[in-house]
């Protein structure tokens, strides 16, 4: 009798545990043409947010976050459907989570350019001068290819010897959440656009600090003079425009649509 007792408390339990248990919903989209009606995760303020926007008209829900990572936690949760975001965090992250997968088709292809204040046409200039410097010596190529490609890791960036910094200090705001563009390594904030802000600065003589804040405070900076420029991996768009100004683009980026592997 206590063996029989003793059995049924065993799938009682079995039971239990099996209906506690939930289970993640099978992926759905397979394409932009899918995202009508779904729930998408975007971080909060990125080119990425803008896009999803439109969805939101055609009955999509967006799900905004702070960090690109919390969106795609959502998304292995199934809390959201898919991720829009750019192609570069997105390999990482899905380097790191085997359950995720991009789907094929680029979402969207843009520009990346660092913002500024409107109306500070001086630094503006410089700016441009140095990143067509970069580009022309083939710097900005190889700060790059450190981070993206086959030869990541094999062309870091370091100073010239002998930069003299009498023009100042350039204060740089960015968002410390966007790998391969800026990340953290040991609290030390590094990357594409770590990179080449320096490499900027040093032509510029002018030291570089750099300010880690959340996506959508960025702007915000800029425009109060807080910062002087604005580097996260930023798209220029006719709704930013209205805020800030651009430089020259230093690099073309993709957004894509990360989903769910099964």
């Amino acid at each position: 009798m206590k063996k029989i007792f003793a059995v049924f408390i065993t799938i009682a339990l079995v039971i239990s545990t099996v209906a506690g248990c939930s289970s993640v919903a099978a992926n759905t989209v397979f394409s932009a043409d899918d995202l009508v009606g779904k729930t998408i995760g975007v971080q909060l303020g990125t080119t990425g947010d803008i896009y999803a926007s439109d969805y939101e008209e055609e009955g999509s829900i967006i799900e905004r976050y702070n960090k690109g990572t919390d969106a795609v936690q959502a998304l292995k949760q199934g809390k959201v459907d898919c991720v829009i975001i750019d192609n570069e965090p997105a390999k990482v992250f899905v380097s790191k989570n085997s359950d995720l997968k991009i789907l094929d088709e680029p979402f969207a292809e843009e520009d990346y350019a660092i913002c500024l204040k409107q109306g500070n046409d001086d630094l503006k200039e410089k700016i441009n001068g140095a990143i067509a410097t970069l580009k022309s010596n083939g710097t900005l190529k190889n700060i790059i290819d450190n981070y993206i490609g086959n030869n990541a890791g094999k062309t870091p960036y370091t100073s010239p010897a002998g930069v003299v910094r009498s023009n100042g200090t350039l204060t740089m705001a960015t968002n410390a959440e966007f790998p391969p563009y800026e990340f953290k390594e040991s609290d030390k904030i590094v990357g594409i656009d770590a990179d080449m802000a320096q490499a900027v600065c040093d032509i510029l003589g002018m030291d570089l600090k750099i300010e880690d804040m959340a996506f959508d405070s960025i702007i915000t900076s800029v425009q109060s003079g807080k910062a002087n420029v604005g580097i996260a991996g930023m798209t220029v768009t006719e709704k930013r425009l209205q805020s800030v100004d651009f430089t020259d683009s230093y690099t073309t980026a993709t957004q894509v649509i990360i989903v769910r592997a099964k």
